[in-house]
């Protein structure tokens, strides 16, 4: 009964060992930072800031046109056009706050379309480092909160490696 007990642990151990993963780290937004296709990602986020900045003026151009006007003419309206043109100017009002509103999500959604295909560029070549290395586990440190991390289970520099992009040193 005891050799088969210790068989049985024998056998426990051994599968336990070969079961046992290898756990890295990647910092995803210093690679990002590094990468030479994210300047031409920031210019093309501006310039798409810089045109909702225009659709935005425009609006309230045509906002204050249009209360320039009834202000001027208020008194030769009848109750009718008064009516029409306050429901014209409360209606531009509330395009004006929606588009505000929306401004901050369209410049996220943005900005998350013109760096998905860097991520995936990163994620893609990490896929590949830690195939080769057996890597089970990565982890990204950015704002990830991990406590402790050794700097020879980071991937960061083999990844940037990979990307051909240039690996400084960080200065603590």
């Amino acid at each position: 009964m005891k050799k088969i007990i210790v068989a049985l642990l024998i056998l426990a151990t051994g599968f336990q060992s070969n079961a046992q993963s290898k756990t890295g780290t990647i910092d995803t937004e210093f690679i990002l930072s590094k990468m030479p296709e994210l300047p031409k990602a920031q210019e093309e986020l501006k310039a798409y800031n810089t045109k909702l900045e225009g659709e935005l003026k425009v609006k309230v151009e045509k906002y204050q046109a249009i209360v320039k006007e009834y202000q001027d003419k208020v008194t030769g309206f009848t109750e009718p056009m008064k009516k029409t043109k306050q429901e014209e100017i409360i209606a531009l009002e509330e395009d004006i706050a929606k588009f505000r509103q929306n401004g901050t999500q369209l410049v996220q959604i943005e900005q998350n379309k013109l760096l998905q295909p860097l991520y995936q560029k990163i994620g893609k070549a990490l896929e590949e480092i830690a195939k080769a290395e057996k890597y089970t586990q990565v982890f990204n440190i950015s704002g990830s909160g991990l406590a402790y991390i050794d700097p020879n289970f980071d991937l960061t520099k083999s990844v940037m490696t990979k990307l051909g992009i240039k690996f400084e040193a960080q200065k603590k």
